[in-house]
């Protein structure tokens, strides 16, 4: 299958103040464009033509390097874009993802020191995540394109801390942008859309 950049779900400027249309827009039409243009070329010749994105994720992990990074890094993209919304974030969580915070991060406030705490301690570029390992929610962090895939989990949120991300609005305060980030931007019914599927 070939990657293809899907468009985004909102306006360039939709999710001001806390995130710009100008980091949108270099952030979708150059860096994720990038890794859908180079993941279609090394995708050629790789014995992974006509996988699933998560089988060509978890097929070129620790095999080859180049594919797997712009493959895992489509991967994340094409949920980022949905993980965001305008006026998102905050406590208003459905309430089957809220019972699962709850029991398994230990309620809403811990799952965000945690989640910013991942971000924020995640050296160079990476992600921070949510995901689902054995059927509880775990908070995890990996390093450049790396997701939870690739460590037998299924992500159903993760927040993007390479700099090109957030550089433009927020400079080098990384924290301030995952502070933002969680109480603005996060689109908790897609979270839950994708929790329902991994449980």
């Amino acid at each position: 299958m070939a990657f293809e950049l899907p468009d985004l779900p909102y306006a360039y400027d939709a999710l001001e103040p806390y995130m710009s249309a100008e980091t949108l827009e270099f952030h979708h039409d150059k860096h994720h464009n990038a890794y859908v243009t180079k993941g279609n070329e090394l995708l050629q010749g790789s014995g992974l033509e006509g996988k699933s994105l998560e089988e060509i994720v978890k097929g070129s992990y620790g095999s080859n390097q180049g594919l797997f990074n712009n493959a895992g890094q489509h991967f994340n993209h094409l949920h980022f874009w949905n993980w965001m919304k305008p006026n998102g974030g905050g406590k208003k969580l459905p309430e089957r993802l809220q019972k699962a915070v709850d029991s398994d991060l230990g309620g809403y406030d811990k799952f965000r020191e945690d989640f910013v705490n991942a971000g924020v301690g995640q050296f160079g570029s990476g992600w921070a995540w949510v995901a689902v390992k054995n059927g509880k929610l775990e908070i995890m962090k990996t390093p450049n394109g790396e997701n939870p895939l690739v460590h037998g989990a299924t992500p159903i949120l993760g927040c993007d801390v390479w700099e090109h991300s957030y550089y433009i609005d927020y400079r080098n305060r990384r924290p301030d942008y995952l502070n933002a980030w969680v109480d603005h931007l996060i689109n908790w019914e897609y979270v839950e859309e994708l929790y329902s599927k991994a449980v």
